[in-house]
């Protein structure tokens, strides 16, 4: 029996009318119009999710990524939003346990290349993931910028859930970061997620990544074709949306990692998410190639570390 069922049948019980009971048939409505609300969210947000599945089929079976993915972008005034539908060859439990979970986020997080550091923290009644993000390489925390994502459990069942991760600023004058997850499940060992990242950016920061696409990011592209060539060659998408594109697709393949690493032993499973991140953004070169795979590894490594010391109780 669930809360809600339990209360609508404790309402059902009619002692003698006083005050006390007229209050209490207020408080009871609203508490059943939200338990409404909630399941009809619940049943809104899966049934929105498997029509998405069913319309994407042609798309998830005959892609350039080689898996069941679907990936595509938008940038609207300064606002930029990725979005990745992928089948998961995971039972929804697992990969409901795994990622409606915020304890989890930070050794997802932490394979990302320009994530330096995450801690999971409760501050002011909110649920905080502090991120420190930076360079493609080594850097002291010190040289990183903060980005507190905080955390929103959404709706949770047997075979659906949402949640989302909040940020109101980060680097460069980037604001109002969003990560936005649901997933249903589809048989008893796959699942079917939508995996969203967006922000907005400002003068500033459309004036650095300017100066960065003229540079050293002058050959970033993203992964949507917006033409071809005459040879039949795809030109790839640039720009922001470029940008967005190649981070919403390393979050992904940094969730598919971390679900990969459960079927290692305890003592192994970093291991298995490293090496697994690494080997899958390296199956699009042409996007996602940074760092050789011994320095990423190296990398991690030490990052990984740090994160873990810094999250140990000091000793009195």
């Amino acid at each position: 029996m669930n809360e809600c069922t339990e209360i609508r049948e404790q309402s059902e019980v009619r002692p003698p009318f006083s005050r006390l009971r007229a209050r209490l048939i207020v408080a009871t409505g609203l508490v059943l119009a939200a338990c409404t609300w909630a399941h009809a969210q619940t049943l809104n947000g899966a049934a929105a999710l498997k029509s998405r599945y069913q319309e994407l089929q042609g798309e998830l079976n005959n892609n350039a990524y080689h898996r069941p993915l679907y990936l595509n972008s938008r940038e609207d005034g300064g606002n930029v939003k990725g979005d990745i539908y992928a089948v998961l060859a995971y039972p929804f439990a697992q990969v409901r346990t795994s990622l409606d979970n915020p304890e989890h986020w930070c050794d997802i997080l932490i394979l990302h290349l320009n994530t330096k550091y995450c801690r999971l923290m409760r501050e002011g009644g909110q649920t905080i993931l502090r991120m420190q993000v930076g360079k493609k390489t080594e850097q002291d925390i010190d040289d990183t910028y903060r980005i507190d994502l905080r955390y929103h459990g959404g709706v949770s069942t047997a075979d659906y859930f949402s949640s989302s991760m909040l940020a109101d600023k980060g680097p460069l004058d980037t604001s109002r970061y969003r990560i936005e997850i649901e997933a249903i499940a589809l048989d008893e060992q796959r699942s079917f997620l939508h995996f969203s990242y967006a922000y907005s950016y400002g003068m500033a920061s459309r004036i650095a990544l300017r100066a960065y696409l003229m540079t050293a990011g002058r050959d970033k592209v993203g992964f949507s074709v917006v033409k071809r060539e005459a040879n039949g060659q795809p030109l790839y998408v640039s720009g922001s949306r470029a940008t967005v594109e190649r981070n919403t697709m390393r979050y992904y393949l940094a969730i598919d990692a971390y679900l990969s690493g459960l079927t290692a032993p305890p003592g192994e499973r970093l291991e298995k998410r490293l090496t697994t991140w690494y080997g899958t953004t390296e199956q699009y070169p042409r996007q996602l190639h940074e760092l050789s795979r011994e320095a990423y590894l190296a990398m991690k490594r030490k990052e990984v570390a740090r994160q873990q010391k810094a999250a140990q109780p000091e000793a009195q």
